[in-house]
């Protein structure tokens, strides 16, 4: 029986490999929502890149019902969300479909970056907050300084934060008797008599269905045969089915006000379904739509490309359908001389870019080139034209140029005291950061605080932080502003030929080691040819650094057994002009690895370390 008053929306944040899913699994087991025969670990994690990672890529939902001890049966809708810094935009998503959340922190880590950011979220959401301490069972659990972290760095007092363990299912009981006196019900946002108001956050597609469109009623109810409005797109559609998440999709008679759910309409075109929008009944509806989602803007952007020319059509359609279910990815259409047609996509960062390019090849069976990333420049020109850069091959010649901006990032890194010195002059002098202050983060950790590049951030900063400080540090930034920079641009010559793919912008401090160390780098992931192939990085109207790909030689001598030496010499002569006219006819191969050749250029120096 439908009842507000006794339904609890809530959405589970914490830091990245916390134990949020393995919360859920419990919870689902504790109110027998899945049969025991059914349940698997991380049952959440539908996907098998998140299976095999390890981690939440995507927000699910889920509806649980609850027998509380007052004697009411309440129905939870549970919204699992990534940890991760790069899905921070699904995270923010969820939280505007709930009235609270329940915060996460692992007893063996404290409180870790993500953990201070997404609490902020949900304050910004005005949602209550129900702290939890997970993983108390470990022998390496520090209960008493992960409570006074906090306290410290987030202000939530001792007494309010439960004990639990996610793996043994300790404290579930008491945490969801918490969930349903200390959140609200969504009563108090509407009811099932007024104007429908219902908001978007999350689609799918699915090639039976069409689009599968995840939605919070806020007000009045949906069921089949209605007529909704998405008042964005300005497109009327008849409701074909709407159903709950139990946790797989389960067709039902009406969605009300409160609930999470999801409805089909026969939606084809991939445009009309925007996450964010509000739906509405085409008869009745509303005077302006919901709030909905602040625009995401990537950080960082890659060329994408297929694996063979004539699969761009296949590439694009496969993008159209991702985006659907991905909204912070962003993307338009570009032609390179050396890779054809393709995309320039823009990504939250490189975990994000990573994630794409998997579920691209997984999910749509597509193979797929991507090139090094790269940051959006800007670039006041000499007539006082301001463009944005968000490719090396759109940066101007040297002589148009005033003035180049980059995008500098606040950078906040909590860690143990003994790692700081490392990290500072990782930051300050590797990747040209300003170290602003540190602060006290509970008994042995501080924060430290910076100002950097966010292109020396977006490339291996994270894996020489977690080196440095053998795992235990963790890191969150923002985007701050444009800073003037001394920029140049460095192509790389393949075979005399300019690859734009493989060209990017460093500072001039650094330009000539990073060009040094990718000449070097290529001669070991391009192929040798029948022909010499000379690699040359060009800056500043000249060659900075070159290095050259032996020819695969034939010994052409094996067949002289003696006679004069200008025989053997004649032989030579011969090979060496057929050499040369080869490379001038010839194409060169250049393989995937070679296109992420400024990912790898750290490889070997790491290793000698």
């Amino acid at each position: 029986m439908y009842n507000p008053e006794l339904i609890r929306n809530i959405s589970i944040i914490a830091h990245i490999d916390h134990g949020k899913t393995t919360l859920v699994d419990r919870i689902l087991e504790k109110t027998k929502t899945i049969e025991l025969r059914k349940m698997k670990d991380q049952f959440m994690d539908s996907m098998d890149i998140e299976s095999e990672r390890g981690i939440t890529i995507k927000a699910k939902p889920v509806k649980i019902f609850y027998d509380s001890a007052d004697g009411n049966r309440y129905e939870i809708n549970i919204i699992d969300t990534p940890g991760h810094v790069d899905f921070n935009y699904e995270v923010s998503r969820s939280l505007a479909a709930c009235e609270g959340a329940v915060l996460l922190v692992d007893a063996s880590q404290g409180v870790e970056a993500q953990t201070v950011t997404n609490t902020y979220l949900a304050i910004e959401n005005d949602l209550e907050i129900i702290p939890i301490l997970n993983k108390i069972d470990l022998p390496n659990a520090n209960i008493e300084e992960s409570l006074l972290e906090l306290d410290d760095l987030i202000g939530i007092e001792q007494k309010d934060v439960l004990l639990v363990s996610a793996r043994t299912g300790k404290g579930i009981d008491d945490l969801l008797e918490s969930i349903v006196k200390k959140i609200p019900s969504p009563s108090s946002k509407g009811s099932s008599s007024e104007k429908l108001k219902a908001l978007i956050f999350d689609a799918q597609y699915d090639k039976y269905k069409g689009i599968i469109v995840y939605t919070r009623v806020f007000s009045g109810s949906m069921k089949k045969g209605d007529k909704v409005r998405f008042m964005v797109s300005e497109m009327d559609y008849e409701i074909l089915e709407v159903g709950l998440f139990h946790p797989q999709m389960e067709e039902t008679d009406t969605l009300c006000a409160g609930e999470v759910g999801y409805i089909v309409a026969g939606i084809k075109d991939l445009q009309e379904a925007k996450v964010g929008d509000t739906i509405t009944n085409t008869q009745n509806p509303i005077d302006k739509p919901l709030h909905g989602y602040k625009e995401v803007k990537p950080n960082v952007f890659a060329g994408l490309y297929p694996g063979l020319p004539e699969y761009f059509e296949e590439l694009r359609k496969s993008i159209d359908k991702l985006n659907l279910n991905d909204t912070s990815l962003v993307y338009s259409i570009e032609n390179s001389p050396a890779m054809g047609f393709g995309f320039r996509c823009g990504f939250l960062g490189l975990l994000h870019m990573d994630v794409v390019r998997e579920r691209l090849e997984r999910e749509f069976e597509i193979s797929v080139i991507l090139t090094a990333p790269s940051v959006v420049y800007r670039a006041k020109l000499k007539n006082g034209e301001t463009i944005e850069i968000n490719n090396p091959a759109e940066f101007p010649l040297q002589d148009r140029i005033d003035e180049v901006y980059e995008p500098y990032a606040k950078l906040d890194i909590i860690t143990p005291p003994d790692y700081m010195g490392s990290l500072i002059n990782l930051a300050q002098i590797e990747k040209r950061g300003n170290f602003i202050s540190v602060s006290n983060a509970g008994k042995n950790r501080v924060v430290l605080h910076f100002e950097i590049p966010l292109a020396e951030l977006i490339f291996d900063f994270f894996d020489k932080m977690k080196a440095i400080s053998r795992g235990y540090a963790s890191m969150d930034y923002e985007i701050l502003e444009y800073r003037k920079s001394d920029l140049v641009k460095i192509t790389i010559f393949v075979n005399k030929e300019p690859i734009d793919a493989l060209s990017f912008i460093e500072h001039r401090s650094k330009a000539y080691d990073t060009a040094r160390k990718v000449v070097d780098k290529l001669p070991d992931l391009i192929p040798r040819h029948q022909f010499e192939i000379p690699i040359q990085a060009y800056a500043d109207g000249k060659i900075i650094a070159r290095s050259t790909i032996k020819a695969f030689r034939k010994d052409v001598l094996a067949k002289c057994y003696g006679g004069d030496v200008t025989r053997k010499m004649k032989l030579l002569e011969k090979q060496k002009e057929g050499k040369k006219r080869m490379r001038a006819i010839g194409t060169v191969d250049i393989p995937q690895e070679a296109f992420l050749a400024l990912l790898r250029i750290g490889d070997e120096e790491d290793e000698k370390k």
